[in-house]
């Protein structure tokens, strides 16, 4: 794969790529909080098992 195969291939991804709606942009942005909140929760009890024992 060459510079000028990969130019080609990312000004392709451009060309099809669109701005998401609202709806969207919404939808992906409460499933990316929840995502995180789990994260933090699961975080939290690890390291409270860990500090108690």
């Amino acid at each position: 794969m060459d510079l000028g195969d990969l130019i080609k291939r990312c000004v392709r991804i451009f060309y099809i790529a669109r701005k998401p709606t609202d709806d969207e942009f919404k939808e992906v942005a409460k499933v990316t909080a929840i995502g995180m909140v789990v994260i933090g929760v699961v975080g939290m009890i690890i390291s409270s098992l860990f500090a108690t024992f």
